[in-house]
């Protein structure tokens, strides 16, 4: 515990000596191995406490690994192991240069395996620390690959795994070599004939001929296999750079160990060609992942398919159970990474699942994953594929529902599940697959399963879910049991355990295609759901309210209003922003009662408007939510309820924006609900035609209306533009007038409602106002910014392109920032109407223009890169590079918009930039410098003021470089990225927090490299964390301070969860001041949200 700490670490400094004597003692082997244990305990739990004894401990240790017994040096090996992590570099040094020595004196056999075995577990406990010695230590370890000894052989490629694992960056030069190695010995056999043409006897013979003939226990060659296999694993897994040229090499070599004799070895075979696998999906799955040709690996996984079929489905019947587990794990893999590549070989597939389901030898595990497996199959492949097999491949999977024991049944359900699918996949015409042969088969397992109620609840679930589908699917085949089997759905609806499942189902079982009959069960479900309504489960709330939409929309005509009162009783209390999904999900519901069943809804409809109303009017609605409100206004207008027209849905939507405080429920209008209250009455007016023009007519008078509120013309500007987005306005001219009277306002936000209303109706109706516009901006240089905001809008439906591109050329070198940056908007968007013909101009202007030229340019780019793939990308992709040349202008302007187009690309298209890391990445790392040259003193009045002018582009530079560690981690040098990092923890406020917030995501990305620099980072951070602020600062800069704070803790939070990082001098030395300090401690626990979890006991986290 960590009150009797300080104890433990005094008792064991005062036995350390002691135990030092004890293991010098030669005549004593037994007392050796108990000093050996305690200290290697002591030192894996308390290192930090016992740096003063870490000398003296190394001096005592070396010479043991010398001793006759083997015992005594594999115990100091592990003793050494729980030494290296904490001792000092000069020790670790000494530690290994005493390795280096002994090694190159060429000792005996048995002691070179031990110093081998010595280096291997350094490597793994020290980790990074190796990296610095690799260069003399590979060719020492490759050299003794050629011993005639197994055991060190093994012990090598040991000991090249942890140096892969551990020090992934400086074994890079050495990839090559330990890859060759691998590849040679993982065949190194020497006791066994492979015979190529006999390879079909030899997979099925191999168990026979091992009993027979190669059960000698001398024979250790299976150790060198497995070990070389398991170091090629380690190097698929951490360079998936290398993926594609792991392919070409690698992959043929796996395929041909499929056959290995040894099943121990053949198990890792499969174990290292799924992580091949595995990093595939990996690096062509993930948008954000980087890996060198990426989109070829994918063809080259799909050209390996028949050759792993072909060398697996034969062992798919073997008696070894582990090699077929491996088979299994491996073709899960195969079909998650390639989906559908499996499709032509389901015939050899199938008997291999059938025999590990039905073979009385298979363990329960076994079929556990042949189903686990299957399911895989099916989810990823067409149903057509499996029909032809079903006659076999049902009773199996039937007969496992029945097994005794619960994981086995549960995972067949959801087996049939899919098969019932199968059977009649939705959309399948009339004369295809005819179900009715199984339908009975599948039906009466099911049923057993589904009545029994002292059974597990998984099964539970999955029987309901399983008979929910084959009601849905193959409910016309089920005609006399339909009743049977809806009561006891609505006996699971009543049933707290089974309640969200038995929802689920009825929602998939009530939009069935085969339209089941529900009416027997309906009005007590209905009033089952209505109760689910007021629970606090919030996946209940929302599985009950699609399921009351998918009752409403298909089956209205069964339901009796009375029967849905008690769901419209609960709907108001559900329209609240206080869960907009939720609202959203419920007011899809309303739509619904709306056209199916209107008169239920005028019961609610004075309960549920206001809060309707209070939604609209929140700043927090917007997408789906607000979609969903004007799908409900407009139906509501349409269904003519009783006083619930459009004069009275107008008058309710508008009415706070009228009074002179334009507020709602005591606060402020926010920007957000002005433009919503716009939608609503466009979506009215759309909904009826009819009052379109009285309604306009009113905006109008309420825009000209100078007496009226500010909020009031401003939704009328807005509502205007709205209506008008639908073209429903033409070219009048007196809207004309009124907008550019508008645009003459005192008033901003009058301003700007009405460049937005211009921008909308010039949506609605290009010919007429685009011509207007275009010239207007010409004529209107004061009104140019509101004039270009409107432009926006419709720049991409323009089919004015030229006379557009020649206006927005004239003004790219406007004085004025904002309105440049619009220009610079409105020329990337005009670029993807027609990028071939455009992007070459842009790409010309950077070479001629001016530096204010050259930034719109760079920021007009950064406009064309959209998150979604469109017609512009290769043409981009072929010239960013020119664009990115800008971040060597001489102008800082424009650097600075440089990094900023950098980011976006890194963000939204990092395919675009991934090639060009190498050229752009030094020029990114130089702008995170802080320049001298760029800081100047300021006087005001009686003050020196420090002005840094860089500090935007450095800024710009830090949060490409935050943006590149999800996008494209895999094309940093992580430790050279680090040193930038570690400058922005000195730099500052602003750039402190963003490299916080990259540390923090560093130390889950990449640990090792984290840990490897962890001395040099914990310094800065003490320094955040212990500044005060000088007494007599305003309260901004306590803010700040405290802000900084809170941030360079989130960071050491991460940081103290990566293992083994308290084995770190300097970091556990920290965590103990972060300890002891009542104010550290207290801000360590509010980032932790809550009790100070994280910080372990001083000395090491592991106090077991």
């Amino acid at each position: 515990m960590p009150i009797g700490l300080p104890l433990t670490a005094s008792v064991c400094k005062k036995i350390t000596s002691q135990l030092i004597g004890a293991m010098g003692k030669q005549d004593d082997v037994s007392v050796q191995l108990e000093a050996l244990d305690i200290l290697s305990d002591m030192l894996g739990r308390l290192s930090g406490a016992l740096v003063s004894f870490h000398g003296s401990l190394l001096s005592s240790l070396l010479p043991q690994l010398t001793s006759s017994r083997m015992a005594v040096r594999k115990r100091s090996i592990l003793a050494l192991g729980h030494l290296v992590p904490c001792c000092s570099p000069a020790l670790f040094s000494q530690l290994t240069q005493h390795l280096l020595t002994e090694l190159s004196k060429a000792p005996p056999t048995s002691m070179t395996r031990t110093y081998i075995q010595c280096l291997a577990t350094i490597s793994r406990q020290g980790g990074h620390r190796v990296g610095e010695h690799l260069e003399k230590l590979i060719p020492m370890v490759v050299k003794f690959t050629g011993v005639e000894d197994d055991e060190l052989r093994e012990y090598c490629f040991q000991a090249f795994e942890a140096f892969i694992r551990r020090c992934p960056k400086e074994m890079s030069p050495h990839v090559a070599t330990v890859t060759q190695l691998c590849l040679k010995f993982m065949t190194f056999d020497p006791n066994y004939n492979y015979d190529d043409n006999e390879e079909e006897e030899d997979s099925m013979d191999i168990e026979d001929e091992t009993d027979d003939e190669y059960s000698d226990d001398d024979d250790l060659s299976w150790k060198v296999r497995r070990s070389s296999i398991k170091c090629l694993e380690a190097l698929i897994s951490t360079r998936r750079d290398l993926l594609l040229s792991f392919y070409s090499s690698v992959c043929p070599a796996l395929l041909s160990r499929f056959r290995e004799r040894e099943e121990n070895v053949r198990a890792d075979v499969f174990a290292a060609f799924s992580a091949l696998l595995r990093q595939t999906r990996a690096g062509s799955g993930r948008p954000g992942v980087s890996v060198v040709g990426s989109d070829c690996l994918m063809p080259s996984a799909c050209l390996q398919v028949p050759a792993i079929v072909k060398a697996l489905h034969k062992q798919l019947k073997e008696k070894s159970i582990k090699s077929r587990q491996g088979c299994f794990c491996l073709l899960t893999e195969l079909a998650h990474t390639v989906p559908g590549a499996l499709q032509e070989h389901i015939p050899a597939l199938i008997p291999g699942v059938i025999f590990s389901l039905t073979d009385r030898s298979t363990t329960s595990t076994m079929r556990i994953d042949a189903l686990s497996f299957f399911h895989v199959l099916l989810l990823s492949h067409p149903p057509q594929v499996f029909q032809p097999h079903m006659q076999v491949l049902l009773p199996p999977v039937v007969s496992c529902i029945e097994d005794t024991f619960y994981k086995i049944t549960s995972e067949a359900l959801l087996v049939t599940q899919q098969l019932i699918r199968v059977m009649r996949p939705q959309g399948q015409t009339a004369g295809g697959f005819d179900p009715k042969p199984f339908v009975q088969q599948v039906f009466s397992v099911t049923m057993k399963r589904l009545k029994a109620t002292d059974i597990d609840q998984e099964v539970k679930e999955r029987a309901i879910s399983c008979m929910g589908h084959m009601v849905c699917y193959l409910g016309d085949h089920l005609k006399t049991e339909l009743s049977d089997i809806l009561s006891i759905f609505l006996e699971r609806l009543k049933n707290e355990i089974t309640r969200l499942t038995a929802v689920r189902t009825i929602t998939l079982v009530s939009a069935s295609p085969l339209k089941i009959d529900l009416s027997t069960i309906l009005p007590e479900a209905l009033s089952v759901l209505g109760s689910f309504l007021r629970k606090n489960q919030r996946a209940l709330k929302l599985g009950t309210l699609a399921c009351l939409t998918a009752l409403v929309t298909h089956h209205a005509a069964s339901i009796k209003p009375a029967a849905l009162e008690p769901v419209l009783a609960e709907l108001p209390a559900l329209v609240d922003e206080s869960d907009m999904h939720v609202s959203q999900v419920s007011i899809t519901l309303l739509t619904c009662m709306c056209k199916a069943c209107s008169s239920s809804l005028a019961k609610i409809c004075s309960s549920v408007l206001p809060g309707v109303f209070r939604l609209v009017h929140s700043p927090l609605l917007q997408g789906g939510a607000l979609a969903a409100i004007l799908d409900f206004l407009q139906a509501l207008v349409q269904s003519k309820t009783s006083n619930l027209g459009f004069s009275q849905l107008m008058k309710s939507l508008t009415e706070p924006f009228h009074s002179p405080q334009s507020c709602v429920d005591g606060g402020a209008l926010h920007r957000q609900s002005y433009h919503s209250v716009a939608r609503c009455v466009a979506a009215l007016c759309s909904a009826a035609p009819k009052e379109t023009a009285a309604t306009v007519a009113g905006l109008i008078q309420q825009i000209k209306n100078t007496g009226s509120p500010e909020s009031a013309r401003v939704l009328a500007l807005l509502s205007l533009g709205e209506v008008g987005r639908s073209g429903s306005l033409g070219g009048s001219k007196e809207v004309q007038g009124v907008i550019l009277e508008a645009f003459s306002s005192t008033s901003e936000e009058v301003k700007t409602a009405s460049s937005c209303a211009l921008g909308s109706m010039a949506v609605g109706s290009l010919n007429d106002y685009l011509p207007f516009m275009l010239k207007e901006i010409s004529a209107q240089p004061r009104r140019q910014y509101l004039l270009l905001h409107s432009l926006k809008e419709v720049i991409s439906l323009s089919p004015h392109v030229e006379s557009i591109w020649a206006l927005l050329f004239q003004n790219c070198e406007c004085p004025e920032e904002g309105t440049r940056n619009l220009v610079a908007e409105c020329l990337g968007k005009l670029t993807l109407v027609n990028p071939a013909q455009l992007l070459p101009r842009l790409k010309q202007q950077l070479k001629a223009g001016s530096p204010l030229a050259r930034s719109t340019m760079v920021t007009a780019v950064k406009f064309t890169i959209v998150d979604h793939p469109a017609p512009i990308d290769s043409l981009l992709k072929d010239s960013i590079g020119d664009f990115l040349k800008t971040l060597q202008d001489n102008d800082i302007n424009v650097r600075r918009v440089a990094l900023v187009m950098f980011n976006s690309a890194a963000h939204n298209k990092p395919s675009l930039i991934r090639g060009l890391l190498g050229t752009v990445l030094p020029h990114l790392y130089r702008e995170t410098q802080i320049r001298k040259d760029l800081i100047r003193e300021v006087e005001m009045g009686p003050f020196k003021h420090t002005v840094d002018d860089g500090l935007d582009v450095r800024k710009a530079a830090f949060e490409c470089m935050y943006t590149l560690l999800d996008s494209c981690l895999d094309g940093l040098d992580v430790l050279q990225f680090l040193d930038h990092v570690e400058e922005g923890l000195k730099d500052h406020y602003d750039i402190r927090m963003l490299t916080f917030l990259m540390l923090a995501r560093l130390a889950s990305l990449c640990p090792a490299a984290v840990l490897q620099r962890l001395d040099r980072l914990v310094e800065p951070l003490r320094a955040t964390c212990t500044t005060k602020v000088k007494a007599g600062s305003v309260k901004q800069e306590f803010e700040k301070q405290e802000e900084l704070r809170r941030s360079a803790m989130r960071a050491v939070a991460a940081l103290l969860a990566v293992p083994e990082v308290e084995r770190s001098p300097s970091m556990a030395d920290f965590a103990n001041q972060i300890r002891s300090n009542a104010d550290m401690a207290s801000i360590y626990q509010s980032v932790q949200g809550g009790e100070g979890g994280g910080l372990g006991p001083p000395e090491g986290m592991d106090m077991s």
